[in-house]
């Protein structure tokens, strides 16, 4: 056997490491939806969720939980479901309202979301001040005035009047589909308000969202 030094192009070969090659399976990247209702939301990020696992299974996998609570509680529920699991979990989306909660519990919620942070799980607080239904609203244009989210919805039912889709209400099932063609538009308006709100806390910035956040993550699966 000769004993010159190998050659930079056969290095790694399986010839030379003296084993067959071996395929490497690799897993879906996991991610846990966890909101606090249990209709709006889990139905408008349940269409999300199944877009992206009938299309890209093998390569990210979605799990939307509606837990009925709300901001430290809903917190501490995304926790044990990331912890009874079997998946390991690359992103968990605390997605909570802003409503009418204690200031401090709705600024709690996200310093806890940015502190749990690990090399396999990374949480985010996914809030909108005062509702989701702000994000909604955002594809269709920019509101920076601080009004109550009660009088989002009639705004909605006009925008949803003019392109034929009838009036909003709570629990609609096919918003994410209404709303898809706008979703760039609700990007761009909600980066916009997060510019005006630098430096404020979630419970100052209103309105303001972050549901921009996740959609950014996860519009390469949204084709």
């Amino acid at each position: 056997m000769s004993l010159k030094p190998l050659k930079k192009s056969d290095l790694g070969k399986d010839w030379v490491n003296g084993r067959k090659s071996k395929k490497v399976m690799l897993q879906p990247e996991y991610h846990l939806i966890v909101t606090e209702g249990t209709d709006t939301e889990p139905q408008y990020f349940d269409a999300i969720r199944k877009q992206i696992n009938e299309k890209y299974r093998d390569r990210i996998v979605l799990v939307v939980e509606g837990m009925g609570d709300n901001t430290l509680n809903l917190y501490d529920k995304a926790r044990k479901l990331v912890w009874d699991s079997l998946n390991e979990y690359k992103h968990v989306w605390v997605v909570y309202d802003t409503d009418d909660f204690p200031a401090d519990h709705i600024n709690q919620t996200e310093i806890l979301c940015n502190n749990t942070v690990n090399d396999e799980t990374i949480f985010h607080a996914i809030w909108s001040n005062q509702c989701i239904e702000l994000w909604f609203l955002l594809h269709f244009g920019f509101y920076q005035t601080d009004i109550h989210r009660k009088e989002y919805w009639p705004k909605l039912s006009d925008w949803l009047n003019s392109i034929g889709e009838g009036e909003y209400r709570k629990n609609r099932d096919d918003m994410y589909t209404i709303l898809k063609p706008y979703i760039e538009t609700a990007i761009s308006n909600a980066k916009k308000l997060d510019e005006i709100n630098a430096g404020k806390t979630p419970a100052e910035s209103a309105p303001g969202t972050k549901v921009y956040e996740m959609i950014e993550i996860l519009m390469p699966y949204l084709d």
